[in-house]
């Protein structure tokens, strides 16, 4: 089997030295998305739920360039600066994953940019 990168024109670009998705045989591994808007490159303007909504929207645009959909995402990783946002996160989460929805972990960590939150995850395709 090889890896194989997973692109899209219509995706954030990368912001460093990675790949945003690599697929591996019926697996797919999506870096860590944060709340860049593709259109400027730029952080999203808004309150945490607009964050939260572009991040999602990254990684679903990921996920189906890879030739998947987020029904099909089966563990996500959820980096949050502040646990307190976590309720807040999690309302807009439940809009982008159906029932049952992926094995997730929650941390609390340090993110580059006063970006608040990044996710990344793993889908079948």
């Amino acid at each position: 089997m090889e890896k194989t990168p997973v692109m899209s024109a219509q995706g954030a670009p990368p912001g460093g030295p990675y790949t945003p998705a690599l697929r591996w045989g019926e697996l797919l591994f999506v870096s860590g998305q944060v709340g860049v808007d593709p259109a400027t490159g730029e952080p999203v303007e808004g309150d945490f739920a607009a964050e939260v909504r572009q991040v999602l929207s990254n990684v679903q645009t990921l996920v189906e360039a890879g030739g998947s959909s987020m029904d099909k995402v089966l563990r996500a990783t959820v980096y949050l600066t502040d646990m307190a946002l976590f309720a807040d996160m999690n309302a807009v989460y439940e809009e982008f994953f159906p029932e049952p929805r992926p094995t997730r972990s929650t941390v609390q960590v340090g993110l580059a940019r006063n970006f608040r939150v990044e996710i990344d995850v793993i889908a079948h395709t």
